[in-house]
């Protein structure tokens, strides 16, 4: 199943535009660009001139923007041995959970639950795994929504959540922490930001690295700073786009992608990228 992006041309500019507490009429004036022309661009219209201008003064790569705009790039789809990705129905939108195993031990993690655990329940019996770790990457409700379905039915399994978001029968995971399942680690990063203690999980042992990111990041787009924008984009600098590009990224929301293709495409990271 192909899922779509999480966020098109216009949302990435709201999310920026909020990210640094810009209201219109500033926006407007400082990309000197008219408020019908910025209101056009907010609805979607895509205009070249008027993009760049605005994609410098919210620091967005104005050529990732456009292409997502023109809807000319999506990540190329991974397959990987050892991560099956499950994308449920949540209100008007969907969200994504996954497990990681070890193809040769069949020991597994689910990584958030989605809205529903039907398939994770069915996929786990269909493969002869042994769940043993519930992996929460940050407390929204969409995350944890089926919860309560996996602890009774795998009730061996300690859920884990960032120390800074515990809540009732979980355990505190901080960054540094390692679990073992069988061949394949699991290693803890916090990417806060978007929540308030945001943990990434890095799998390693699989024909290539796993990050299951929450909605620290996504495909050509990351979670808006809902607890701090400057946060959320310190921390996936430092804790995300420091991993090797061939790092298969699970997020939250949205396709699978690599570090590789978001260094190339995500416009909130111009750094990756030559200028403008």
């Amino acid at each position: 199943m192909s899922i779509p992006l999480e966020d098109n041309f216009e949302d990435i500019i709201g999310k920026a535009q909020r990210g640094l507490s810009l209201n219109s009429e500033m926006l407007a004036s400082q990309a000197n660009i008219s408020p019908e022309e910025l209101e056009a661009l907010r609805a979607g219209t895509i205009d070249e001139t008027s993009t760049r201008l605005v994609a410098a003064s919210l620091n967005l790569h104005a050529e990732s923007l456009l292409a997502l705009g023109r809807h000319q790039w999506q990540p190329n789809p991974v397959s990987l041995d050892g991560l099956l990705v499950f994308n449920t129905a949540w209100h008007d939108m969907t969200v994504n959970a996954a497990i990681v195993f070890d193809p040769a031990s069949k020991h597994a993690a689910i990584v958030d639950t989605g809205a529903d655990a039907t398939p994770i329940i069915d996929a786990v019996a269909a493969h002869g795994l042994i769940p043993s770790l519930i992996l929460i990457t940050h407390t929204h409700p969409d995350h944890i929504a089926a919860l309560p379905a996996l602890r009774d039915a795998f009730p061996n399994a300690k859920v884990f959540v960032g120390h800074g978001e515990l809540f009732k029968d979980a355990h505190p995971v901080s960054p540094g922490h390692v679990f073992s399942l069988g061949a394949v680690s699991v290693e803890i990063r916090e990417t806060s930001g978007h929540a308030v203690c945001g943990m990434t999980y890095l799998f390693h042992g699989l024909a290539a690295p796993v990050a299951c990111v929450g909605d620290a990041l996504f495909a050509g787009s990351m979670g808006g700073g809902m607890v701090s924008w400057a946060r959320a984009l310190e921390t996936n600098r430092k804790e995300l786009f420091s991993l090797q590009n061939h790092t298969v990224v699970v997020p939250g929301h949205g396709p699978l992608t690599t570090i590789g293709e978001e260094k190339a495409h995500n416009p909130f990271y111009p750094e990756f990228k030559s200028p403008n």
